[in-house]
């Protein structure tokens, strides 16, 4: 992967240097105080004077000031505490252990919140496009650039929506599969006891644990245990007539796909389990009203006053630019509007 392979670390002071090693200019403000009664945390928070968005950064003053709690061990205190919608699933805050990810941002408009003892740096506001989006995007030439996000939203769309759809397609619009394909898919269901929709749910519960218990244990544990429950205990499900080879397909599927997207796993995973529900008791009615909530969540989400859904909605023509596909960098010459008002050209 190309790019700069430091990161920050736990130590703040060490991280602001890092971040004045990018931003070599006396424009860079950093602004410190204290948070948690108990733990007394030191947190600074970091933009561009003459660029930064001044309402967003009146805003996130005004948030941090009203934080009354004993004790800030991560940064992930301070984004459940500041964020616009608490209950919402997807993240508005966008989070980066790169340097050189924290700088890009700083110099679109944004405000970075830095916290001791964490390497992750907060960055406000996010958008919804910044999921499939990576830093490498702007190092490599923008055909491939702009390939691989249209692969990272075919991914993500993959992963919410082929459980649900391969459920309702199996319970209530057999019709809408090929007939050849639908004699090989019931054949291999051919003895299995559960019906269609417990044995997907059950495989991606069983997707997650695996996940998590290859997170939790030590690296090398991790791997055996990764191995064996996707190779081994697949395979013999299948072979024992406990599960379809179409579904372990399915789940495979969806697993790679969710790796694609790393930065939106967490509402992937949940929106996931919801369409798979919807389609199981209404079709693809249910799929359809699915993505319907799920558009419609992010079109009328703001981060921190910022349209969530910018520059697809509201829709703008400079924003386009770098969204879904790349273009050159030399075509890229002006801020985001939505973020920055004043100081628009880069």
């Amino acid at each position: 992967m190309r790019g700069p392979k430091e990161g920050f670390i736990e130590d703040i002071f060490v991280n602001k240097s890092l971040l004045r090693r990018k931003l070599r200019t006396n424009n860079l403000v950093f602004e410190d105080l204290v948070l948690g009664k108990q733990t007394r945390t030191k947190i600074s928070i970091a933009y561009l004077q003459g660029i930064v968005n001044k309402r967003v950064l009146e805003e996130v003053k005004k948030r941090l000031s009203k934080i009354d709690i004993d004790g800030v061990l991560e940064s992930g205190y301070i984004e459940q505490l500041i964020e616009d919608k608490p209950y919402s699933i997807i993240a508005t805050i966008e989070n980066t252990e790169k340097p050189d990810v924290a700088a890009a941002k700083i110099l679109e408009g944004r405000v970075a919140i830095l916290c001791d003892g964490t390497p992750h740096v907060l960055t406000v506001p996010r958008l919804f496009i910044e999921g499939v989006m990576t830093s490498e995007d702007y190092y490599v030439r923008p055909y491939y650039a702009s390939f691989l996000r249209l692969l990272r939203v075919t991914a993500l769309l993959i992963s919410v929506f082929s459980p649900g759809v391969y459920v309702a397609l199996q319970l209530y619009h057999q019709e809408m599969i090929p007939t050849v394909l639908l004699i090989s898919m019931m054949g291999a269901r051919e003895g299995v006891p559960l019906p269609v929709a417990l044995e997907t749910l059950l495989m991606v519960l069983t997707l997650e644990a695996t996940k998590e218990s290859g997170v939790r244990l030590p690296k090398t544990v991790g791997t055996t245990v990764s191995i064996v429950g996707t190779l081994v205990l697949g395979q013999a499900a299948v072979q024992a007539g406990i599960v379809s080879a179409p579904t372990v397909i399915i789940i495979a599927i969806t697993a790679i796909s969710e790796f694609v997207v790393p930065a939106l796993v967490q509402g992937v995973v949940l929106y996931r389990l919801i369409i798979l529900l919807l389609g199981s008791f209404l079709g693809l009615y249910g799929t359809t009203c699915g993505l319907i909530i799920y558009i419609t969540q992010i079109i009328t989400t703001e981060s921190f006053g910022i349209p969530f859904g910018f520059p697809l909605t509201p829709i703008n023509k400079e924003g386009l630019k770098d969204s879904i596909v790349r273009f050159p960098i030399w075509s890229l010459i002006y801020r985001p509007k939505a973020i920055e008002k004043r100081n628009i050209r880069r």
